[in-house]
């Protein structure tokens, strides 16, 4: 009997070299997420058990940003975060998106009105009443 196709050297499942490499903070989600179709190897739709390799291109969708980058390394297990900076290079397109996408959510936060304190006593009162808790 022949082991699974993750087993070959150089080889890993991709949910596990995402957990592996920080990108899914759980095996579990990142199962859930290639299992989902927000996960694409080298242009195509994957399934979990799919074996990745160095050299091979993946895409994933986060939220509304999309992330790509080219495997360098396998990682035999999950290590620090700096370790696992080196197993993947992102493409400068995407980090040309990621970095747009903070500008806009740092406009986002500013331009967002919030209130000068905390509200005292008697406004947090008339806060309960408008909402229908007393």
């Amino acid at each position: 009997m022949s082991g699974p196709s993750s087993e070959q050297p150089g080889a890993a499942r991709v949910d596990r070299w995402l957990f592996a490499v920080r990108l899914y903070g759980s095996r579990a989600l990142a199962a859930q997420a290639v299992a989902g179709g927000r996960v694409h190897v080298n242009g195509e739709r994957v399934k979990p058990a799919r074996a990745l390799r160095a050299g091979d291109q993946v895409t994933l969708t986060r939220g509304a940003l999309e992330f790509e980058c080219r495997v360098l390394l396998v990682p035999q297990r999950r290590g620090p975060a700096s370790a696992a900076a080196l197993c993947y290079e992102e493409s400068a397109a995407s980090q040309a998106r990621r970095a747009e996408f903070a500008a806009r959510m740092r406009l986002a936060a500013a331009l967002t009105p919030r209130p000068p304190g905390r509200p005292d006593k008697h406004q947090r009162q008339r806060l309960r009443r408008l909402k229908g808790r007393i």
